[in-house]
């Protein structure tokens, strides 16, 4: 384009650069990138694991669950307060990168496990009246790192790899698997743009690659 600018300066049909690369520039989306979900055995597995309770804590339980049911970022989910959840119209609102708020839908029986770790585990803990959700034993406020740990732990016993953002992106390939258009979806994670969510999660595998062939 620069250059077709100069080229119209140089026969007489413009008078000045309009066009400047630096400014001007197009950003394209490199290959797409590969990322890492739960198949859904695994998913399966995990949410098994964790309704037994000989296995995990409610508090846990509902880590797993709002990770994978709702796509937030590890750091959102610690930052989670009580007041940010209307049980009335099931919706989590989040709070994200740079101060950016979402609204997100909740499962009812998500609501439920919310109310049931309210009423249970967390109102005998020495920090029930913290604003926060989630609360440990230490603090107020679940740490990354407690959440980290939790994960490997029960991935440990399940024998595959669980981390949060793993889960993350679980949430975000099972919505587009089903149907779900992808600004939807961009908006539930709360991606910058479309594109974001559109260069990581518009991939077929193999596998899915050759069912939709022998559709024809």
């Amino acid at each position: 384009m620069q250059a077709y600018n100069f080229y119209l300066i140089s026969k007489g049909m413009a008078t000045e650069q309009v066009v400047f690369l630096r400014k001007d520039q197009v950003k394209i989306a490199s290959g797409r990138q590969n990322v890492n979900v739960l198949t859904d055995e695994q998913v399966n597995r995990l949410l098994f694991y964790i309704q037994d309770h000989q296995n995990t804590s409610q508090r846990n339980e509902l880590v797993v669950l709002l990770l994978l049911y709702t796509g937030v970022r590890v750091s959102e989910l610690c930052q989670i307060k009580i007041q940010d959840i209307d049980f009335f119209t099931s919706e989590l609102s989040i709070y994200g990168k740079g101060g950016k708020h979402r609204e997100v839908p909740l499962r009812n029986d998500l609501i439920a496990k919310i109310r049931e770790y309210l009423k249970g585990e967390r109102s005998q803990s020495k920090f029930a009246e913290s604003k926060y959700l989630l609360v440990s034993q230490r603090n107020e406020k679940m740490a990354r790192d407690t959440i980290n740990t939790l994960l490997e732990e029960i991935g440990a016993d399940l024998e595959f790899k669980i981390y949060p953002h793993q889960l993350r992106h679980t949430f975000c390939t099972r919505l587009i698997h089903k149907g779900v258009d992808l600004t939807t979806v961009s908006r539930l994670a709360g991606h910058q743009s479309i594109l974001t969510t559109s260069h990581f999660y518009i991939s077929s595998s193999r596998k899915q690659k050759q069912e939709a062939v022998n559709l024809l």
